[in-house]
């Protein structure tokens, strides 16, 4: 299988009618996932048949693309990228960018089931980040949200991720009733092994069998509390994504929020996010997309660049996220496992 040509001269930035660069890609390599999280998915899901998803070497071509367009970093996600067959060679086909410095950072999402098999391959890939979804520690709770997963595999991944030399980075969705009261117990864990934290407020995308109503936990509130017992510094750091940061003094840990309803991060968004179908979502928060798949098919990298052009004059200005209480009727249609996280 062929390799798409790695960028040797920089074209035209991609930049959206707002005037802001995009430098950042989020593709999901698979919208299957070996847990069923409460927040994110119903029990029982549909999964796109094989021959409707992109290949790895349409994934590298697509990617490429916007490497040429002045994209730094990249980020794989899912679903669970590592439940897709191949996909660290996915990585190091992509690595070649960092390489050549076109590409500043490869990172990946994970829920760190399959981790501690593939983390040493992925550092050799060329990853030197992983963002791992980690709710709790007590695993009880970690059974419930995840439906059927266990704790011990999860930690066995972070532990292989951090023992290989990937920097780990926790995500935890803050749930009201749920996990709230396990939030500080978690940053002191964080601390302790060295991992930065950030918490995120449950997102209304897809259908799904919970009421997200109940479990919404505005980090405003959590943020208020923490300040009565912690001294949080704001940080200028910024990694790409949505988060704003602080550094919790007591403990040395970094903290991030990404607060999609209490607080818009929309002002400074650099990303756009392909699908595993080949759709490219300019906002997580709007159902709004183009066909990368079919244009790259029909008209190669030239059609490819055209639909990209297209893509940038469509980027709204910010999301539409809400909560309502029912959860029959998301924001979003789709769900977060479609786009990629």
């Amino acid at each position: 299988m062929s390799m798409a040509p790695t960028p040797t001269a920089p074209a035209r930035p991609l930049t959206d009618g707002y005037g802001r660069r995009i430098s950042y890609l989020r593709i999901s390599v698979t919208d299957r996932c070996d847990l069923r999280c409460r927040y994110c998915m119903s029990e029982k899901m549909q999964f796109l048949p094989r021959r409707d998803i992109l290949s790895f070497e349409e994934i590298d071509m697509i990617a490429s693309a916007f490497v040429a367009r002045g994209v730094r970093r990249i980020r794989l996600s899912g679903g669970e990228p590592l439940v897709r067959k191949g996909v660290v060679d996915l990585a190091h086909r992509l690595g070649r960018h960092l390489e050549s410095g076109d590409l500043d950072e490869l990172t990946m999402t994970s829920n760190a089931t399959r981790l501690a098999r593939h983390a040493e391959a992925l550092v050799d890939a060329g990853i030197g980040r992983i963002n791992v979804s980690l709710d709790t520690r007590d695993p009880e709770t970690f059974r419930y949200i995840t439906r059927w997963g266990e704790l011990e595999k999860t930690l066995e991944g972070i532990a292989a991720a951090k023992a290989a030399g990937l920097e780990v980075k926790i995500n935890m969705v803050a749930l009201k009733g749920l996990n709230d009261d396990q939030i500080v117990p978690m940053m002191r864990w964080c601390a302790s092994e060295g991992h930065g934290l950030t918490l995120i407020e449950t997102m209304p995308l897809g259908r799904i069998d919970d009421d997200r109503h109940d479990r919404y936990l505005p980090l405003d509130a959590v943020q208020r509390d923490l300040e009565e017992q912690f001294q949080l510094v704001p940080l200028a750091e910024r990694t790409g994504g949505p988060a704003r940061y602080w550094k919790v003094e007591e403990l040395g840990l970094k903290l991030g929020l990404i607060t999609p309803l209490t607080n818009n991060f929309c002002d400074g968004c650099n990303r756009v996010r392909i699908t595993v179908s080949g759709q490219i979502y300019m906002c997580l928060g709007h159902d709004d997309h183009l066909d990368l798949k079919t244009a790259l098919r029909k008209g190669g990298t030239e059609a490819l660049d055209r639909v990209l052009d297209r893509a940038m004059t469509l980027k709204p200005k910010q999301h539409d996220f809400s909560i309502s209480g029912d959860s029959d009727t998301p924001s979003v249609a789709r769900h977060m496992s479609v786009t990629g996280g």
